[in-house]
């Protein structure tokens, strides 16, 4: 096992690498820090535990510090905020940098950053929140919580297919769907937080916002069983949707027309059975774990597999992050290890830039080799 991923002796179910504007100790900070934000160190959250019982294994979120120039994650967590019998069985970061919320066995319940200055340097941790919101208590377990890109709406899909859509912070109910699937699988919002899409058991739906009505529906083909959702920006034209599916021979991604919400194609990309999924925040890459503990890589145009990590967990692979800058990708299992792995460099068609060089090295080593031989 490498620097790069260690084991913190929780079995991990959710993983997101920490918004840097969490780290702004105040606001007169602020600008500096945007302008300095090449120095500011990358911390990455893990949730996760061993469920109620006296297994022995806690509940708990869990901070690490990664370090880029090394490739290296902190042996020890820099936080470990244990939440007693309730596992926090999903997580999301809100995009402002102002806390994460994690669904429990029968609620959700909101944490909030807590920095600490000393010596110029600024150190990262986790605190209950004491605001407690009334509208997420004794909803049951919720298999999905998302925000909108903008920080603004917040959504929740449970065991029992209920869907709820709230404004952020003030709790207001924008769209309550009790039937919404038999049970709810994973939550997406579009990037301008207009559509809300959902995928469980059945076809997946897409949720107009504005008019809190379902606007369509994505369906499925032959015996294809939907588990993942993601929009992605291509930074020329209107986003696309991502949803995985499974069949028989395997993991595949069907890519969505936004507009007109018809596929525009099915890509199989794995044998095993997909268990995490994520697009890059520049919508370049995509990133798959399987339940055999692989990661794999994808070039979203080509919908070619540019990196594969064989093993990067010894169990199933639970969760995937990319980092704002889409350099690196934090990955998490069930058998209790954190990885995060720095995202090659690559052109348009996924071939490595490293590579390119030495061809061109190589290729001109030869033509002067062969010149002189002429000469000679």
């Amino acid at each position: 096992m490498g620097e790069n991923c260690k084991r913190y002796g929780v079995p991990f179910y959710g993983a997101s690498f920490v918004p840097h504007n969490a780290l702004k100790s105040s606001d007169t900070d602020a600008k500096k820090e945007d302008e300095d934000s090449g120095n500011r160190p990358n911390y990455v959250i893990f949730a996760g535990g061993g469920g109620e019982g006296r297994s022995g294994i806690p509940n708990a979120l869990v901070i690490s510090l990664f370090d880029s120039a090394s490739n290296s994650l902190s042996d020890q967590p820099v936080e470990k905020l244990e939440t007693g019998d309730d596992l926090p069985y999903r997580m999301a970061v809100h995009p402002g940098g102002e806390g994460v919320i994690c669904s429990l066995p029968k609620s959700c319940r909101w944490f909030e950053w807590d920095t600490i200055t000393s010596d110029d340097t600024i150190e990262l941790s986790l605190k209950p929140s004491e605001k407690v919101f009334d509208e997420l208590e004794d909803i049951g377990q919720q298999l999905a919580v998302t925000f909108s890109q903008d920080g603004s709406l917040l959504a929740v899909g449970g065991e029992d297919g209920t869907l709820r859509v709230f404004k952020w912070p003030s709790m207001a109910l924008v769209l309550d769907a009790p039937n919404a699937h038999t049970s709810v699988k994973n939550l997406d919002f579009s990037p301008d937080g207009k559509y809300l899409v959902s995928v469980g058991s059945g076809p997946g739906r897409v949720w107009d916002i504005s008019s809190s009505i379902a606007k369509a529906s994505l369906s499925k083909e032959n015996d294809e069983v939907f588990g993942f959702c993601k929009f992605s920006l291509d930074g020329e034209s209107d986003p696309f949707l991502y949803v995985t599916a499974m069949r028989d021979r395997g993991g595949s991604i069907v890519k969505w027309n936004t507009t007109t919400w018809k596929r525009i194609s099915s890509k199989h990309v794995v044998r095993d059975p997909i268990s995490a999924f994520n697009v890059s925040y520049d919508g370049k890459l995509l990133a798959i774990g399987t339940i055999e503990g692989d990661v794999l890589i994808l070039n979203s145009s080509s919908m070619k597999v540019q990196t594969v990590i064989k093993k990067a967990h010894l169990g199933v692979v639970t969760s995937l992050a990319f980092s704002n800058d889409s350099r690196a990708l934090a990955s998490a299992s069930l058998d209790a290890s954190a990885r995060v792995t720095i995202i090659e460099e690559t052109t348009k068609n996924g071939v490595n830039v490293w590579i390119i060089l030495f061809i061109m090295l190589l290729a001109a080593v030869l033509y002067y080799a062969k010149a002189k031989g002429h000469f000679l």
